[in-house]
């Protein structure tokens, strides 16, 4: 598993965002920079999201959405995509173009 510090450093960029019909929202993210995750490093994680207007969010990672296919380790590694099911916790909703990095569990 990846350390503390390194996780923190890394970000994902939102490529696509939409409700999902049973609640939550569906993020497409691309990694966007530090170290590499795991799925395992993003199940259950809390993210703190910042738009490109600098506007803050905080959501919780709740689920991998087959919408883009089954995702897998190799997968994710290769493509550096990968769909996020998040609940979001305050904030406006998180959209399009805003960075996302991990935060305490």
């Amino acid at each position: 598993m990846t350390g503390a510090s390194e996780i923190e450093d890394t970000e994902l960029e939102v490529l696509d965002a939409f409700e999902h019909p049973h609640g939550g929202r569906i993020l497409r993210v691309r990694s966007a920079g530090g170290r590499p995750l795991s799925l395992k490093d993003l199940r259950g994680a809390r993210i703190a999201a910042v738009s490109p207007e600098g506007t803050v969010g905080r959501a919780r990672i709740v689920s991998f959405p087959l919408t883009g296919g089954r995702p897998s380790e190799k997968r994710f590694r290769d493509t550096g995509r990968l769909d996020l099911l998040v609940a979001e916790e305050d904030g406006p909703p998180i959209s399009l173009g805003w960075r996302l990095r991990l935060r305490d569990r």
